[in-house]
Formats: C-alpha cells, sequence, structure tokens
C-alpha cells in the first residue's frame, strides 16, 4: 500500500480482473499493480447488453475499501446505463465508460457520469461505427476501442479495429484534448506493439497477465514490446 499510481504516463497498462483470482482478489490487484501496472480495469457484464455476467459496485468498494488506490476503470457492458453510475461512483470509480450503442443520449450520459465526479469515457464495439465522436470528444476523458466484441474474456485480438484506432488516435490529436485511448480484448505481447503503433496510449490486459506466474516480468516485457 502506499504506492501512488497516478503518476502520468505516456503508456497505461490497466489489468482486467476479469481473469483474476477472484477468491484473493484484494491481494491479487495490489500484487499486479506492484509489479508495475498502473489501473484497474473492471468489466461489468450485465446478461442483457452483453450475454455474460459479472461483477457490481460491491466488488469496486471492496477494491476501494481494500486499499487499492490506483485508477479503478469501469467498463460498463450493461443497458440501461444511467441508473448504474452513481452506484459505481459512489463504490469509488475513477473512470466510467459505457458502450455508446447501449443509450439513447451519449452527450446526457457523459455529462451524468461527470456530475459523479468520474471521468467518463465512451466505448466502440468492432462494428460499432464512430458515429460523431469528434463533437463530443471535449467532453471525455477516454475512448475505448474493443478489439474483441464485448462479452467475454480471453477471445483473440481482430486486426482490423487497427485501422479504427489509427482514425480515433488523429482525432484526439487534431481536437487538442488530453484523452486517452484505450484498446481492450486479446491484448499480449504480439499484439500490444500493433496497437501501440496504431496510436493506443492504454491498454487492458487480462490473461496475458493474471495466467503468468510472474507479474513483473510480463509487465515489463509487454512494456518493452510497446517501444
Amino acid at each position: 500500500m502506499g504506492i501512488c499510481y497516478h503518476t502520468p504516463m505516456k503508456h497505461i497498462i490497466a489489468p482486467s480482473i476479469l481473469a483474476a483470482d477472484f477468491a484473493r482478489l484484494g491481494e491479487e490487484v495490489q500484487n499486479v499493480l506492484t509489479a508495475g501496472a498502473n489501473w484497474v480495469h473492471i468489466d461489468v457484464m450485465d446478461n442483457h447488453f452483453v450475454p455474460n455476467l459479472t461483477m457490481g459496485p460491491h466488488v469496486v468498494e471492496a477494491l476501494s475499501n481494500f486499499g487499492i488506490n490506483a485508477p479503478l476503470d469501469v467498463h460498463l457492458m450493461i443497458s440501461p446505463v444511467a441508473d448504474m453510475i452513481k452506484p459505481f461512483a459512489d463504490a469509488g470509480a475513477d473512470y466510467i465508460t459505457f458502450h455508446v450503442d447501449a443509450v439513447d443520449d451519449i452527450p446526457a450520459t457523459i455529462k451524468l457520469i461527470r456530475s459523479h465526479n468520474c471521468k467518463p469515457g465512451v466505448v466502440f464495439n468492432p462494428d460499432v461505427p464512430l458515429g460523431d465522436l469528434a463533437d463530443y470528444l471535449s467532453t471525455i476523458d477516454l475512448v475505448l476501442i474493443m478489439s474483441v466484441q464485448a462479452g467475454f474474456g480471453g477471445q483473440s485480438f481482430m486486426p482490423e479495429v487497427l485501422d479504427k484506432v489509427r482514425t480515433v488516435r488523429s482525432l484526439i490529436d487534431a481536437s487538442g484534448q488530453s484523452i486517452r485511448l484505450q484498446i481492450d480484448g486479446g491484448i499480449n505481447l504480439q499484439t500490444i506493439a500493433q496497437a501501440a503503433e496504431a496510436g493506443a496510449d492504454t491498454f487492458v490486459v487480462g490473461s496475458a497477465i493474471f495466467k503468468t506466474d510472474d507479474y513483473a516480468s510480463i509487465i515489463a516485457a509487454l512494456r518493452r514490446a510497446m517501444g
């Protein structure tokens, strides 16, 4: 405990606790942060918007109470979204991201997240177009591009999304805003280099970290692969 993980840096590694050992979750998260990770990525699925059911606000609250002081990055794969924003904010979320196709009013949802003192972000599945993203870049802190179809861990990386990452990178750079560009799905030693080259700066990594015996070694190797 007592380490600050909020230091700004070019590349952020955000382990997805979906792949962690839930029998000792607090210890797992602390270990992966001590090993060099930066954020904690929390995949929330509702068995409605996506065909899986995972964790709710109590998991976020438990990590906060355990003493985790890294940014808690809550990825909502749910619909409807609005009613769950306050519970996750109250539980200790720092970032709350939602899928653009899960809401009727994107700007209103962004505003609602901000009103609860969380940093808002938008998420695009591989088959979801960017639409009018440029119009609300000034109101968000994060864009998440899925490199698998949202809903399950352990899927293979879809290289066709790299063009979308490049487009978003250009939009962010042109906006002049300080916005993280996150990628999630099938990120490992091979794919993280491709994603970084395309312009991603924040990487959700699940099995590639948690299914190894040495978190520090794999995180160091991921950073080397990014260049």
